[in-house]
């Protein structure tokens, strides 16, 4: 690496400390920036962590040299723990230094953590999550106390992971994975670790950053294949909401996460708001909860009717009372069928849902029952 390769290394293994990734995700940066294979273990040569697609020993103790190298994490006398990468001959002389910074942070970061620096902030995030300050200026309080510097809001992710032979992976891959993946603002993410299910908050000063967020919690499985083909993500996405809301919103991610296994299977992330009916039929929902539902769900299109003098909603409406019948539908709305073709293609874009689809298309075929009962 050139010196300021070396920089911009340094400057990603903080934004991973900072961010609360820990050791396992330093070593995986390792990993990624170098190409080559990491192998982290404690100071009696025990497995912590692995990462990259090299075949790697079962420990670095005893193993050749010829294409690894080991170094202390700590001081070298006493070391806390062993780095080791693999690479081709020739490779490791140019890998010492990143090697180096990398112990270097993780050496750090065990250090932090003796200290009681995770701990010691783990409370009020679970306090935030048990709704047990009783105002904002009590959770305020509370995390400046415990040193952590709050948003304004946060969007919230629920994720769990298992591997392809149906087994969980272990609790620091998936924190380790969360942490790499939504790292990278000057307010730390935080982390909660509830059973087989982590909560991850992140920070949304912004509008494009909940954007963001979002679309790196639909990545993630993606992001989880690459790192460990065996390993599946699967999770859901809420927000954002102000930190005092938090509580409500875990409930909705965790509601929405048990759709998203029961309707989809295992393997995706999926934002609450893209569910349509399902959050209400599983949690069920008042008289108007529904038409609040039908009428956001319906919004776009009556928009869109109302600027352009379009039928898009009565389209869609007559449409299905066709039994979806192109042809039937075009004779009762007396235009040609290419028309309805084209129509329906604009509904699909206008409300960002795939009329082929069948969890699309109950979203709608339920907002215009309700309103059609609720009118």
């Amino acid at each position: 690496m050139t010196p300021d390769q070396l920089v911009e290394f340094a400057e990603g293994l903080g934004r991973i400390a900072a961010a609360g990734g820990g050791a396992t995700a330093l070593a995986a940066y390792l990993a990624e920036r170098t190409g080559a294979g990491v192998l982290l273990e404690d100071a009696a040569w025990r497995h912590v962590a692995s990462a990259g697609a090299r075949s790697l020993p079962a420990t670095a103790r005893g193993a050749a040299r010829d294409t690894l190298a080991t170094l202390p994490v700590g001081a070298a006398d006493a070391p806390s723990g062993w780095l080791s990468v693999v690479a081709p001959k020739g490779q490791l002389a140019g890998l010492a230094a990143p090697a180096r910074l990398c112990a270097s942070a993780i050496a750090v970061e065990w250090a932090r953590d003796a200290g009681g620096t995770r701990a010691r902030r783990r409370p009020f995030w679970e306090a935030l999550l048990a709704a047990s300050h009783h105002d904002l200026s009590a959770i305020r309080d509370d995390a400046a106390a415990r040193g952590i510097a709050l948003a304004a809001q946060y969007c919230c992710a629920v994720l769990e992971a298992e591997t392809s032979e149906g087994a969980p992976p272990a609790a620091s891959d998936l924190r380790a994975l969360a942490a790499e993946t939504f790292r990278g603002g000057d307010i730390e993410i935080g982390i909660v670790e509830r059973g087989a299910t982590l909560v991850v908050f992140i920070p949304a000063e912004r509008e494009v950053d909940a954007t963001r967020a979002r679309t790196a919690a639909q990545l993630l499985p993606k992001s989880a294949a690459k790192r460990n083909a065996s390993l599946r993500v699967t999770g859901a996405f809420v927000g954002p909401a102000g930190v005092h809301e938090l509580g409500h919103a875990v409930e909705s991610a965790e509601s929405a996460l048990a759709i998203v296994r029961r309707m989809y299977g295992t393997g995706m992330v999926c934002a609450a708001e893209d569910l349509g009916a399902y959050p209400l039929l599983y949690r069920g929902a008042s008289v108007e909860q529904l038409r609040a539902f039908a009428l956001d769900a319906l919004a776009p299109l009556r928009a869109y009717d109302d600027k352009q003098q379009t039928e898009l909603e009565r389209t869609l409406r007559v449409y299905f009372a066709a039994g979806q019948n192109v042809k039937t539908a075009a004779a009762e709305l007396n235009v040609h069928r290419h028309t309805v073709f084209y129509r329906l293609r604009q509904i699909g874009e206008i409300t960002g849902r795939a009329l082929e689809d069948p969890h699309d298309q109950l979203t709608l075929r339920l907002a215009m029952a309700i309103h059609a009962l609720h009118t």
